[in-house]
C-alpha cells in the first residue's frame, strides 16, 4: 500500500499530553488495521503529534550500527514496534526498553520471532555509538541473536531531530537542568508504536511501563492476522 509522510508538531504533542482528555469512539474503524479502536488512547489520531491508530508510519531510513544494515521504513514486511530513546535516560528509557526485552522474550515464546521486529530509535547519537548500544543490548538482555531487535542511530543530532521529533513526532529536548548524567539529559515524550506489516499503526502506548502481556497478546493477534492473508 501506498504511505504517506506525516508530520508531528512538538507543539500539538504537548497539547495533547497535557490535556487529560480521553478518546473520543471512531466513527468508522480506519482501513489496514486489525485491532479495533484503542480505548485508552488519548485523543483522535488525527489530533496527535505522532502516527497513532490507523495512520501510516511515516518514511524514514536509518542505519543498525551492530548488524551493519539500514532499516527502510517502507520496506518493513513484520509487524514492529517502533519507539524513539537515549540509552544513558537514567529512568523512563531504561524502563520501557527492558519492559520491550520482555515482549521480545514473549514473542519467542510464542514462535514468532520471525514476524516481527523491534525497532527503538536513538535521539542522542553523539553517545550511543556502536559500542554504547551493544553494551545496553548486554545490560538490559536483549537477544541479539534472534536477529528482529535493531538499535537504530542516525548519523547526526540534526538526523534524529528530523526523523524522531518531525517525522515520528517524539518530541525530545536537551537539557542541563538536574542532569546526573555526563553534562545533558534530554525531556521528551515517551511513546511506543505497533506497526502492522502493512505500514498502519495499530496501537500508540504512551509511557515507559507498558504493559508486557498486552503488546506480547497485540503483536500476536497483528501477526496472525497477517499471516492468514
Amino acid at each position: 500500500m501506498e504511505r504517506r509522510r506525516l508530520l508531528g508538531s512538538v507543539g500539538a504533542l504537548t497539547a495533547a499530553a497535557t490535556a487529560g482528555c480521553t478518546a473520543r469512539l471512531f466513527g468508522d474503524d480506519p482501513a489496514g488495521v486489525v485491532l479495533d479502536p484503542q480505548e485508552d488512547q488519548i485523543a483522535d489520531s488525527e489530533d496527535l503529534s505522532y502516527p497513532a491508530y490507523g495512520q501510516p508510519l511515516p518514511a524514514f531510513e536509518l542505519t543498525d550500527p551492530i548488524a551493519d544494515i539500514t532499516i527502510d521504513s517502507e520496506a518493513l514486511n513484520r509487524t514492529a514496534l517502533v519507539t524513539g530513546v537515549f540509552t544513558f535516560c537514567p529512568v523512563e528509557c531504561s524502563i520501557l526498553l527492558r519492559r520491550l526485552v520482555g515482549v521480545q522474550h514473549r514473542i519467542a515464546e510464542a514462535g514468532l520471532t520471525d514476524e516481527t521486529l523491534f525497532l527503538p530509535i536513538t535521539f542522542d547519537p553523539e553517545r550511543d555509538d556502536e559500542a554504547q548500544l551493544r553494551r545496553n543490548a548486554e545490560t538490559i538482555g536483549v537477544d541479539l541473536a534472534a536477529g528482529n531487535w535493531h538499535y537504530l542511530r542516525p548519523e547526526s543530532p540534526e538526523r534524529a531531530k528530523t526523523v524522531v521529533q518531525e517525522r515520528l513526532g517524539i518530541g525530545f529536548e536537551r537539557t542541563t537542568e538536574r542532569s546526573r548524567i555526563e553534562g545533558y539529559d534530554f525531556t521528551h515524550l515517551v511513546v511506543t508504536l505497533l506497526v502492522n506489516p502493512d505500514g498502519v499503526v495499530e496501537r500508540a502506548y504512551r509511557g515507559e511501563r507498558i504493559d508486557r502481556e498486552r503488546v506480547a497478546d497485540d503483536v500476536s493477534t497483528v501477526v496472525e492476522a497477517f499471516a492468514d492473508r
